[in-house]
């Protein structure tokens, strides 16, 4: 299974038989509730919202809606609310976790606390889902807001991450290309030796349960019929999923583009912790959180 656009995510999280529960760390937020209140109507989840009470009640008032008295949790304080909202996680009160209005360090130094956290011992990477108008299908590059530079041991980890979540949601084989510049290994291009090395590890046995290529240059990535004129023999050109920036420079400079040039949709989290966690920027849109939550529950297990 492949998804084409962010509707058959939404239609397959609707489908589910119940609906996910939702930890919204410092939920008092007019952007992050509308997205929040608009995912409980479509029912995708239930929320559990974690802030300043007084401000939480007066948005939803403002709204004219309602979440049970002991689904909010009040707690004003910014770095006690990121600590409560995880903890809710780990109690098994929630099953994912958002970020509301907060800075994004604050979370995630709740999140990465080893005895009280989420972490499972490895690398957080960024997940982001992209709806292009002119790509078949959803496409997923990373890594553009977690690693800043990944060593080779760290990229195998965000494919792992990544593949494993796109698993979760119901793919069978995802389909990775490791970016470079160029289709060939060229020793002064640290980036194509490591491309070539995760292809290597994945022909090995090394990364499961995915198809891993590398080097491959963008065009060829997304177009079967570039990658032929150029003679590139390929299992994954014009059909790729997942592409692997070599660092979070090109990562953010692809998403940016494709957001902002090619007119594409966004949705994101963070992936490689016990539960998928939201973690969009405050200046986020509202469809934005939305499509980030649905994407979000369609990935937890």
């Amino acid at each position: 299974m492949v998804y084409h656009n962010f509707d058959e995510l939404i239609k397959k999280v609707k489908g589910s038989s119940a609906r996910k529960r939702m930890a919204v760390a410092v939920a008092a937020d007019e952007h992050t509730l509308e997205a929040v209140l608009h995912a409980r109507k479509e029912g995708i989840v239930e929320p559990v919202l974690v802030g300043d009470k007084v401000i939480i009640s007066q948005i939803l008032d403002e709204k004219g809606e309602t979440v049970p008295e002991e689904d909010i949790y009040d707690v004003a304080d910014l770095k006690e609310a990121c600590e409560k909202a995880v903890e809710l996680v780990r109690e098994g009160k929630a099953d994912f976790l958002m970020k509301g209005k907060v800075d994004t360090g604050v979370i995630l130094k709740a999140v990465v606390d080893k005895e009280k956290g989420l972490g499972k011992g490895g690398i957080m990477s960024h997940f982001t889902m992209f709806e292009i108008p002119t790509y078949h299908k959803l496409l997923i590059p990373v890594d553009g807001g977690m690693v800043t530079y990944p060593t080779l041991e760290q990229k195998k980890a965000i494919i792992e991450n990544t593949a494993g979540t796109l698993r979760d949601m119901g793919y069978e084989c995802p389909k990775v290309g490791v970016l470079a510049c160029i289709e060939k290994v060229n020793p002064k291009m640290p980036e194509t030796l490591d491309a070539r090395a995760l292809q290597k590890m994945n022909e090995h046995g090394e990364i499961k349960d995915c198809i891993v290529e590398g080097p491959i240059s963008y065009d060829c990535a997304i177009s079967k019929e570039i990658a032929d004129f150029k003679g590139l023999d390929s299992r994954i050109a014009g059909d790729v999923d997942v592409l692997v920036a070599p660092n979070i420079h090109a990562g953010n400079i692809m998403g940016k583009m494709l957001t902002v040039t090619c007119k594409a949709k966004l949705a994101g989290f963070v992936v490689g912790a016990k539960c998928p966690i939201v973690l969009t920027s405050r200046g986020s849109s509202a469809e934005e959180k939305y499509l980030s939550i649905v994407i979000s529950a369609a990935a937890v297990k």
